[in-house]
């Protein structure tokens, strides 16, 4: 990891890599100082917000540190300006920090401090976000600001009292409801943890032993190159939780391999983006969203793991036969055999990187531990298990523990950036009343139609998503449109995971489709052309969210007889349409085939409640698949294209 300080580092640079590597781990701390409960322990009496303010001002000296002004990106050396500016940071963060307390609790008696501070935090803040992320959250800032500032001047629903610019200023910054509120708790307090464990996970050979447990597993299978990619990102992209760190780490292996196996590189790219892209939502960890969306809905992580579990089947389970079905296609063969390792030997030296998330799943469903807390017991164990044995063979050393946290810490800047600034658009769209407006403008657009309202809920996501993160879309939608679907009779699990596979989805839909692009570029690939082929291959995920909207069972919400029926019979959908999409199911099919395929598939994909008869849709989808299925099978020579 080049951005982590090593003790044998030389150099103009290794100053300065030793000192942001110092930040980062200081995030880190802080998190598990909170998480872990050790004020309560000692005695100590702190406010979370102040915890909060610590890793916040420390994230934005380490943004000042490592990105540049202009590009954004890491250039030779921070500038003189640079490393004032982080400077600032960290005194602003020590002396609000020390003074919290007092202005939370009698901020109208030092209205001229807490104006001072706050018109100093707020430019340091959103200069960092800017360099981090781009203009697009300050742009949404910006407009929400004017709304407040002159809401009294409008018409209609719209229509709200004006906030006073002193008051909007110092809400911003230092009222709990905003900067330092919920978002940046979760961001803090829950996510860091995660990120911790997912560290360690790879310092102890998580990686590699996900990606010897897809090749024992799929390797022999046709198109097993494909397959092996899917599994790897699966179960890495849980861990990582972000789309192009996975896409980055899993992809320099499976590109190549599915490329060398006969997949052409768009597919190969594509494959690799939208496998890496499902993790987000992809239990046990999924990403940083989850934890937001367990907290917006006062339910336990566990119950939106078991929410999101049918639909990420679903969708690894289309990618799945998507490869199988392309390879058929294709005649692409199996991995060969000498690069293969065997299944028992893997389990053997990797079985204790299973242990981690059996404690996690153990505190959270039987000891109904909080996340964080989970978590960090799942550290713990596997720190003692590092000490004794890793994947590689031998022992962690402590210069990986210590790069591991401070890894931990980097990756966790952009998600406290992130959650500080939406939870200021956030607050102030509570506050200032437009949240009132914009619900009753969609609830009256839903009362027509809530097709059109999922739709335009769909659309405005996936745009968003352009410019945001999974995370800040989320945020922001979720404020913004899940309460008006609630309100028009959507289960609220529903509602936030429609906003959130949506977010999502950005990652892969051209013209913006950051991870399709980054798979591209290692594959050597047409950018927008693999972009098109990520839409093409992850197809279930932008129908699934309408089919949970419409059949709350797919969330295994309903009856486990109802439940089942609803999973049954989307499986058998989702390979249906699949098939017709690649134009293979046990041989090439034709054209009339391939339609007789989709139809059945989407049949059977019809949510039972949808309307009068659809349960008898089901059936006869099923049954024309499964007759398809059975002519094609018995067809002794392949069609040729």
């Amino acid at each position: 990891m080049s951005d982590v300080a090593d003790p044998d580092a030389a150099g103009p640079g290794a100053a300065l890599a030793a000192v942001v590597a110092g930040l980062a781990a200081l995030v880190a701390g802080a998190s598990i100082f909170w998480s872990s409960s050790l004020p309560l322990w000692v005695g100590w009496r702190i406010y979370s917000e102040q915890v909060l303010i610590a890793a916040l001002t420390v994230s934005i000296a380490i943004t000042f540190l490592t990105r540049r002004a202009k590009s954004g990106h890491a250039d030779a050396s921070p500038s003189a300006l640079d490393k004032g500016l982080a400077l600032t940071a960290l005194v602003l963060g020590a002396y609000l920090v020390v003074r919290f307390p007092v202005l939370s609790q009698n901020v109208f008696y030092h209205p001229t401090e807490a104006l001072i501070v706050s018109c100093l935090t707020l430019p340091l803040l959103l200069e960092a976000v800017r360099r981090a992320m781009g203009l697009a959250l300050i742009v949404i800032l910006g407009i929400v600001c004017l709304y407040a500032l002159f809401s009294s001047h409008l018409t209609g629903p719209l229509q709200s009292r004006s906030i006073n610019p002193d008051r909007l200023v110092v809400f911003l910054a230092l009222d709990s409801a905003s900067m330092v509120g919920a978002a940046l708790y979760i961001a803090v307090a829950v996510v860091v943890p995660f990120l911790i464990l997912a560290q360690l996970l790879l310092a102890t050979g998580g990686s590699a032993f996900f990606s010897d447990l897809s090749l024992a597993l799929a390797g022999r299978r046709r198109g097993g190159a494909g397959k092996i990619a899917i599994l790897g990102s699966a179960f890495f992209g849980s861990i990582s939780g972000s789309a192009v760190s996975n896409v980055a780490s899993t992809g320099a292996i499976t590109i190549p391999l599915m490329k060398e196996g006969g997949y052409s590189p768009k597919t190969a790219a594509a494959i690799e983006a939208s496998a890496s892209t499902g993790g987000q939502l992809m239990p046990p960890i999924m990403g940083a969203a989850a934890f937001l969306l367990a907290e917006n809905l006062q339910v336990s992580y566990g119950t939106v793991l078991v929410a999101a579990l049918v639909p990420s089947l679903l969708y690894y389970v289309s990618l799945f036969l998507f490869a199988d079905f392309e390879a058929g296609r294709r005649n692409i063969a199996r991995v060969p055999e000498e690069r293969i390792p065997p299944l028992g030997r893997v389990l053997r030296r990797g079985w204790f990187i299973l242990v981690p998330f059996a404690v996690l799943l153990g505190g959270l469903f039987a000891l109904n531990l909080r996340p964080e807390t989970a978590a960090l017991y799942a550290v713990a164990v596997l720190f003692v298990q590092s000490l004794f044995v890793t994947y590689g063979g031998g022992r962690i050393r402590p210069v990986e523990i210590w790069r591991a946290l401070v890894g931990a810490g980097r990756a966790a800047v952009e998600v406290v950036l992130i959650c500080a600034i939406a939870g200021m658009i956030i607050g102030l769209v509570a506050r200032s009343g437009l949240s009132f407006g914009t619900g009753f403008f969609l609830v009256q657009l839903g009362k027509s139609s809530l097709l059109a309202l999922l739709l335009v809920t769909a659309v405005v996501c996936i745009v968003m998503g352009m410019g945001l993160p999974t995370v800040g879309v989320y945020l922001l939608l979720a404020s913004l449109a899940a309460p008006p679907l609630i309100e028009l009779g959507l289960e609220p699990m529903a509602a936030h995971l429609f906003v959130l596979y949506f977010g999502m989805l950005s990652m892969l839909t051209p013209p913006v489709a950051i991870a399709a692009f980054v798979a591209a570029n290692m594959a050597k690939a047409p950018p927008m052309a693999t972009g098109f082929e990520a839409v093409r291959v992850a197809w279930p995920a932008f129908l699934v969210p309408f089919l949970f909207a419409a059949s709350p069972e797919l969330l295994l919400a309903g009856s486990w007889l109802g439940n089942a029926a609803a999973v049954a019979t989307a499986l058998v959908g989702v390979g249906l349409v699949t098939a017709a999409i690649v134009g293979f199911l046990a041989h090439r099919l034709s054209g009339g085939a391939r339609l007789a395929c989709a139809v059945s598939g989407l049949a059977a994909l019809l949510p039972h409640t949808a309307m009068p008869g659809a349960t008898a849709l089901n059936l006869a989808g099923i049954a024309g698949g499964v007759a398809l299925w059975l002519w094609q099978s018995r067809r002794p020579v392949p069609l040729r294209g």
